[in-house]
């Protein structure tokens, strides 16, 4: 819910359970390996645009690997004073310590306000103390500076469906998998709500 991450990248977001979520929020803390698809190769790591089209055309198993590119290319701050911060937020965070966590993370949004992954990474620790509002502000900016990162929508689905708001869930749901169609924790998701969903629209 950074949102809402995968270990060392942005995704450790919003791997953090709520108890109140209907259905378990899967953790994304496990790094994945880089695949060796021709689709994956042939992608430019620095380059988002053509890893997004990518992911699109990808298989499940291409898919793997483009994601980890994505995810280690906005991880990328291009100052080493603010990859620091965004490396220690995250250490915190693993060690379970969200209020040092949003200390350096306020510091990093501080420093680098154009850096999108230092909220990201914020909301996720919001989102763990359950401050839902604070998270989805975060969340938001982060969007308007990468419109394109599909764990901070994700993000904000959990957001909305735990203060149970299944229409909007569902809508950011689908948005982040649009993006990435392969993304298992949004294909759930998604899973999860469109009965309910379909149910209210008859």
């Amino acid at each position: 819910m950074d949102i809402f991450g995968r270990n060392a990248t942005l995704s450790i977001v919003m791997g953090i359970a709520i108890n109140n979520l209907k259905g378990t929020v899967a953790a994304l803390a496990a790094l994945v390996m880089f695949s060796t698809s021709c689709i994956a190769q042939q992608a430019d790591s620095r380059d988002e645009d053509a890893l997004l089209q990518q992911l699109i055309l990808a298989t499940p198993e291409q898919a793997t690997g483009i994601d980890r590119q994505l995810q280690a290319l906005w991880s990328q701050s291009g100052s080493a004073s603010a990859d620091l911060l965004l490396e220690r937020g995250r250490e915190a965070l693993d060690n379970g310590d969200v209020d040092v966590a949003i200390e350096h993370l306020t510091a990093l949004t501080d420093h680098a306000p154009e850096f999108a992954e230092g909220w990201h990474l914020r909301a996720s620790a919001f989102f763990g103390i359950e401050r839902f509002g604070m998270a989805a502000a975060d969340l938001e900016y982060a969007l308007t500076l990468n419109p394109k990162n599909y764990e901070a929508i994700y993000g904000l689905g959990l957001i909305f469906e735990v203060l149970e708001q299944p229409e909007k869930a569902y809508d950011a749901y689908s948005r982040a998998l649009a993006i990435h169609p392969h993304h298992e924790e949004v294909t759930n998701a998604v899973n999860r709500l469109k009965p309910q969903i379909e149910g209210k629209a008859l």
